[in-house]
């Protein structure tokens, strides 16, 4: 754990990945409101996604990696949020993915997830990521495949109950 810690901010072609923040709690309110959370945890109340901001910061304090806030360029309100994580209870570092309402089907999650995993690897010298999907979750596992990543095992989590480990290419693979 460390007294600071530095969020860097990440760009693609149409997207920025910034430091989540208290700002975003309307916008993860709205998601984790909808059926759309089955696959995460939700859905939640306004009071318990509340804490979701702050539990993403909590996680860059205590991994030094974390997920980032993803908005459009030109606009500061968050669409998602996408990046590393390693809570208690996964079996390896993941990469992540959640867009909120009106951002799906644009290739969002993609875009953002390809660069966060760009920055495990080049920043962070890791050499595998994994990314946890539910099975029924087909959109995730859309966008895990056009990563490039490809189903390796069975995982039994605490809550999720059944889930499948999906493995991305390794940075060899990817140059």
């Amino acid at each position: 754990m460390s007294d600071t810690f530095i969020i860097p901010t990440l760009s693609t072609e149409r997207l920025v990945l910034r430091a989540p923040g208290l700002q975003d709690a309307p916008q993860h309110a709205a998601f984790y409101a909808s059926d759309r959370t089955n696959f995460v945890g939700g859905p939640l109340t306004a009071e318990l996604a509340w804490r979701n901001p702050a539990m993403e910061l909590g996680h860059w304090a205590l991994r030094g990696f974390g997920r980032w806030a993803v908005t459009e360029k030109g606009n500061d309100t968050a669409i998602g949020i996408v990046g590393l994580w390693h809570p208690m209870g996964f079996p390896e570092n993941e990469l992540g993915w959640d867009l909120f309402d009106g951002a799906t089907g644009k290739g969002y999650a993609t875009e953002a997830a390809r660069a966060a995993r760009n920055y495990a690897y080049d920043r962070l010298g890791w050499t595998t990521l994994t990314s946890m999907i539910d099975p029924k979750n087909t959109g995730s596992a859309a966008v895990a495949t056009r990563l490039g990543a490809a189903f390796d095992y069975d995982f039994d989590h605490e809550r999720f109950g059944s889930i499948q480990i999906w493995r991305h290419p390794g940075p060899e693979a990817l140059t």
